[in-house]
């Protein structure tokens, strides 16, 4: 069998060598990080060394806690932040939708609503309660679009709020933004899964409930996975340009073959492409790409198995039947050009044999 090639790095990124022989390695380290004794103390260290090293490769300055992940890290500020109101967007993933009833929208693009922002966190401040909380994706995990979150942050710090950033998709590949709380996911970044972390810019805007991590999270701290996750932002990541050259050429290709860029006039992360193919089914996409030995997505990865079309496309304006013809996909650092032409001929055949059919 040819060698597959894996095109679904936005759910779920290999997990790079620098960071399986850092947790091997640290199998060693078997005590609790919270025993007394010279073995916790040294899994202790191993962990603390763990947490400076990842906040200093993010460029982050406060606070870090560690989570299974970004859905945990975004429970946990949701839950706990000193603030009244919860204010979140129809386009963020579902890890915010579930604890937060989404109550923005967004434009045709899939840009967040500034707006209706403004008017959402002016009526949070007429009813006098608490700080309201913000919480907004930096890239879009279907679409890849950049949110603005610079103006977010400014419209939130006008009104007195406190900003969640959800950086699962942008961390490591982008600088994080001025926000107050930022969730991270190593299973992203080239670190082993059921590792995240969030970050917490001034701890007295969070409220501890007791345990570990400094009082924010109970459980023993898992110390081969976080020093996993350090080992994986340890490693070059200068890969952005190399991946905007390879999308484009995707994008040229499917736009050639008669196929729909998802969102093609707002700024997109490079590594994210979300594309209808015309008359084809995206569940019909993905067995056809897999056959081929690709494999990309129909979305996120904790609703791909669904069978209900995106809530992100419906909000940017979609027909059902248009969103269910779209895929996602995307890049990781060793996407190669080959790659990106195998895809692009197996995309260029599947949409010729529907024309055909048609």
């Amino acid at each position: 069998m040819a060698t597959r090639i894996y095109l679904d790095h936005a759910a779920t990124t290999p997990v790079v060598p620098a960071a399986r022989e850092a947790m091997a390695a640290a199998l060693g380290v078997w005590a609790n990080p919270s025993s007394p004794h010279a073995e916790g103390r040294a899994a202790r260290a191993a962990i603390e060394q763990a947490r400076s090293r990842i906040a200093g490769a993010l460029g982050w300055g406060g606070g870090l806690i560690f989570t299974s992940g970004a859905t945990e890290a975004i429970a946990l500020a949701v839950a706990r932040a000193k603030a009244g109101a919860r204010i979140a967007a129809t386009i963020e993933h579902d890890a915010v939708r579930r604890p937060v009833p989404p109550a923005i929208g967004c434009d045709a693009e899939g840009r967040i609503d500034l707006a209706a922002l403004e008017a959402a966190l002016a009526r949070a401040g007429a009813d006098g309660a608490a700080v309201p909380l913000v919480v907004a994706q930096s890239v879009n995990n279907e679409t890849g679009v950049i949110q603005p979150l610079a103006e977010i942050a400014a419209l939130t710090r006008a009104a007195g709020g406190l900003l969640l950033a959800d950086c699962a998709q942008s961390a490591g590949k982008v600088a994080l933004p001025e926000a107050d709380f930022i969730a991270v996911s190593a299973h992203k970044l080239g670190g082993p899964p059921g590792i995240g972390a969030l970050l917490v810019r001034d701890p007295a805007t969070l409220s501890p409930t007791g345990g570990q991590e400094q009082g924010y999270r109970a459980g023993t701290e898992n110390v081969p996975a976080a020093l996993g996750f350090a080992a994986a932002l340890d490693r070059p990541r200068a890969w952005m340009n190399r991946a905007a050259e390879l999308r484009l050429q995707l994008d040229r290709a499917i736009v050639a073959a008669g196929g729909q860029i998802v969102a093609a006039g707002a700024a997109r992360l490079p590594s994210i492409g979300s594309y209808r193919m015309p008359g084809v089914a995206a569940a019909a996409q993905l067995i056809q790409f897999d056959m081929a030995g690709i494999a990309v997505s129909s979305g996120s990865a904790c609703s791909s198995g669904s069978v209900s079309p995106s809530h992100v496309l419906a909000a940017m304006g979609w027909a059902e039947s248009e969103a269910r013809e779209v895929v996602r996909i995307s890049f990781g650092p060793a996407t190669s050009r080959t790659d990106i032409y195998r895809c692009a001929e197996v995309w260029t055949r599947m949409a010729a044999g529907a024309r055909t059919r048609a």
